[in-house]
């Protein structure tokens, strides 16, 4: 195998850390992965990884190999890409994964015109609710709402998503709306179990300046985004939610927005990805196409 492909392949599995995510990201067999292994180290005269049944991990020598790999494979992409006309060499999978409350028709369409303007990039979106690990499961960069926990991740925020408090017509006819924080806790409400701990989300909102959190005592409790919505629009209770999620209900009618002045403040919107360096040409355009269609889609509800 020559040696630039070599790099390749170990930095891959650098990376993901297992011999067969490294192969199946590269779309090539676990031997060839193992050989490519093999023969850098031989090569080298040092050993790269430490290998068990269950972990692989890079070793001291393998550790400032990978630095210098990383930066040897970003300046051959930049090389290669330096006469190229936009969108004609770009290709290669590019995995995605963005929260179920994002899977909405504007997204999708423009997901659409992106596939059509970089034709060679095979595409595969994951939609789930739960925390993805990007590197364990090779996923080249994700959208994310919300603080972000301190990891390894590199996180360029995208823009501040307006949070808004929201029920039916039919619901607030039939329990009357409410004008305080205090009545709130009359009211019923959806509630999200969020996250690995399936802990309930609280709603937050400012008064006065000062924060306050809420989680309502009666009605329903959902796991999944879109079910979450959609119990509002069916008339269960009040709800919470980022406006980018629930556009089209409050443009339609099905949801109407209460509690306005307590608004809280407003949520970060991010792309994330694994690594600042030897960053996928792909996943670099992606990200660049994100942070730009954004703000033309949900305009009205993402500030600066």
């Amino acid at each position: 195998m020559e040696l630039l492909q070599s790099m390749q392949v170990f930095a891959k599995l650098a990376e993901l850390g297992s011999f067969t995510r490294a192969a199946d990201a590269m779309q090539i067999g676990r031997p060839q992965v193992t050989r490519a292994i093999q023969e850098l180290e031989t090569s080298l005269g040092v050993r790269l990884f430490q290998r068990t049944t269950r972990t692989v991990r890079l070793t001291s020598e393998g550790d400032q190999f990978y630095e210098r790999v990383k930066t040897i494979l970003g300046e051959v992409a930049g090389a290669t890409a330096m006469f190229a006309s936009p969108g004609s060499t770009l290709r290669g999978r590019l995995r995605v994964d963005i929260p179920t409350a994002f899977s909405q028709p504007g997204l999708i369409e423009s997901l659409r015109a992106f596939t059509t303007l970089y034709p060679a990039i095979e595409l595969v979106l994951g939609v789930t609710d739960r925390t993805v690990d990007l590197v364990a499961e090779g996923v080249d960069c994700a959208l994310r709402i919300g603080e972000l926990p301190s990891s390894s991740l590199v996180a360029r925020r995208i823009g501040m998503a307006t949070m808004v408090t929201c029920a039916a017509p039919r619901y607030l006819e039939e329990q009357g709306e409410p004008k305080t924080l205090e009545e709130l806790n009359a009211h019923h409400g959806v509630t999200f179990l969020s996250g690995q701990n399936q802990r309930p989300l609280a709603w937050q909102f400012l008064d006065g300046g000062r924060e306050h959190s809420h989680i309502s005592r009666q009605g329903i409790t959902v796991n999944e985004s879109n079910t979450y919505v959609e119990c509002g629009v069916a008339g269960f209770g009040i709800l919470q939610a980022p406006g980018i999620t629930l556009d089209r209900f409050l443009a339609e009618g099905s949801l109407v927005e209460v509690l306005r002045p307590y608004r809280p403040h407003p949520r970060p919107v991010s792309v994330l990805y694994p690594s600042r360096s030897h960053l996928a040409p792909q996943v670099e355009v992606f990200v660049e196409w994100v942070r730009e269609q954004f703000p033309k889609l949900y305009g009205r509800w993402l500030k600066n």
